[in-house]
């Protein structure tokens, strides 16, 4: 059993290597700092939000890309015994009003400007929803809200730990899936210091690593990423946007060792290389995943010196299985690797039985950095059996122990790592009075791995296209990722005897049809 707790590692390793490298890679907010600066400032932002009222066990939100007051505001938060709930940068105010609302989150951390959209507009969409007692802002402040600046210019908080237990909440996650609305993943001090500890035991660490950092906060592997960052003192590159040539260059210029994404990063970074003649040869770890990863890119990365590999998780169970450097290639290449360190895999069939080696079925799974339920609990019970938490997804595993997912039951998009909710695309689109119906499925796509598609049935009279769903999903305030890129309008969906889409006949029509994917 785990004794420590999140701030305990962090201070740890800020006191053993307190001169490790953080870069931060952005065109409006660079900065070159170490892993001692940014614990002294953590120290200096718990001491603030204690001042301003945050206890121990109150939800902290924030809404900031890779930049140094996001590391600082991870970790501050947990040194004053609070929770962190990060928020995907992409999200727009009525995503971020509805998880702040539903979180019960006593604090909200804005960028004043990120990616050419106010906070103005978030925060009357917050105070809309109701709740969040204190708004800070990371630039200049707006009327009712508290400069980050301000936050960060007090004493810092006392040497002595907060009291908290490795039990307690610590991250609050919130995914898309096969509901309309995401649901909160909750992780305590020990899933997530489980999940760090069976890393360990399959990956280098520590200062003499170079990292490169591209998945943002708000999703569990950027979080993952800046908590090996404050627990085991890698060297950081982090960037606040996805750039493919930065990135390429980054891993020539630094010798970056270990750096994970999404297919279209890998692919992004190849392209690079390929083209300008830059050396990835110094990259032994790409961990990939989080979409259907062709073996044809783990292959082109190899010829390259590159050690990618595929690996499997989600937020409620971050690593399931992985690859490793060593691993032969068409191991790499084709499977998804060996069951991590502490955890355990049930392939069962569709009444809960176990199958054989080598048969697909549905995954379960637990172990050390499980998940300990979602907010509310009211879709937990649905989750679990018996200890075991049902994925969604499917799969198999061979005599060797390698997990391959070769399907998902859940019913949701996933586009260039973002999970996206099939009902909630749905929902909005029937909000559109031109619409009577819609379906939406993921179109295979070379770049992204999936882009959304709209099977929709139209109101007489009435016209709907890629202008009017760009237009009405903006209204709505949702994240432009989940717009969709393809419309098909169709005379009826087909439907099941009880009433119930056929959305595999849709997927067979896509693929039958071999059209490229009709992007904005």
């Amino acid at each position: 059993m785990l004794t420590a707790t999140v701030a305990d590692e962090i201070r740890a390793a800020a006191r053993q290597y307190p001169r490790t490298p953080v870069q931060i890679h952005s065109a409006v907010n660079p900065d070159r700092t170490t892993l001692g600066e940014l614990f002294d400032e953590s120290r200096r932002m718990a001491a603030g939000l204690t001042d301003l009222g945050v206890r121990p066990g109150d939800v902290v939100a924030l809404q900031l890309p890779n930049w140094r007051q996001c590391f600082v505001a991870h970790a501050a938060t947990w040194l004053c015994g609070a929770v962190v709930l990060p928020i995907v940068p992409i999200y727009g105010p009525a995503e971020v009003a509805f998880i702040v609302r539903q979180s019960g989150a006593r604090a909200l951390i804005l960028a004043r400007e990120l990616r050419n959209r106010d906070a103005g507009a978030t925060l009357s969409a917050v105070a809309e929803a109701g709740g969040v007692d204190l708004r800070i802002l990371v630039g200049d402040p707006l009327p009712g809200t508290v400069s980050y600046a301000e936050l960060t210019d007090v004493a810092p908080i006392g040497s002595d730990p907060v009291p908290v237990d490795p039990a307690d909440r610590c991250l609050l996650v919130y995914t898309s899936g096969t509901t309309a609305q995401p649901k909160g993943v909750q992780h305590t001090h020990a899933s997530l210091l489980g999940e760090i500890r069976s890393m360990d035991e399959i990956r280098a660490a520590g200062p003499e690593l170079t990292t490169l950092s591209l998945f943002p906060s708000g999703h569990i592997a950027g979080t993952l990423g800046i908590l090996r960052m404050f627990c085991r003192a890698n060297t950081t590159l982090a960037m606040d946007a996805w750039n493919p040539e930065l990135a390429a260059r980054l891993i020539d210029q630094h010798g970056v060792a270990a750096s994970g994404g999404a297919p279209i990063h890998l692919g992004g970074i190849l392209d690079v290389a390929e083209r300008d003649g830059l050396d990835l040869s110094s990259l032994r770890e790409f961990t990939t995943g989080a979409a259907g990863v062709a073996g044809a890119l783990i292959r082109r990365a190899d010829k390259h010196g590159a050690g990618a590999f595929r690996c499997y998780g989600s937020s409620e169970h971050p690593t399931v299985s992985s690859g490793r450097p060593e691993d032969a290639l068409d191991k790499r290449a084709d499977t998804d690797g060996r069951i991590t360190p502490g955890t355990e895999v049930r392939i069962v069939d569709d009444v809960g039985r176990d199958v054989e080696s080598g048969c697909a079925g549905e995954i379960l799974t637990r172990g050390p950095d499980q998940f300990v339920g979602y907010t509310g609990g009211e879709h937990t019970a649905a989750a679990m059996v018996d200890g075991w938490f049902r994925t969604g997804d499917v799969g198999r595993l061979d005599a060797e122990g390698y997990l391959t997912i070769t399907d998902r039951k859940k019913d949701i998009i996933v586009r260039g790592g973002e999970n996206i909710s099939s009902k909630e695309v749905e929902d909005v689109l029937s909000s559109h009075p031109a619409i009577a119906e819609a379906a939406a499925v993921g179109a295979a796509d070379a770049t992204y791995g999936e882009r959304v598609c709209a099977f929709v049935v139209v109101n007489a009279g009435q016209r709907f296209g890629l202008v009017e769903a760009a237009q009405h999903f903006t209204e709505c305030g949702l994240a432009r990722q989940k717009t969709p890129e393809r419309i098909v309008v169709v005379d009826e969906l087909p439907r099941t005897a009880s009433g119930k889409v056929q959305k595999h006949l849709l997927r067979a029509q896509l693929q039958a049809s071999n059209q490229p994917t009709n992007a904005k």
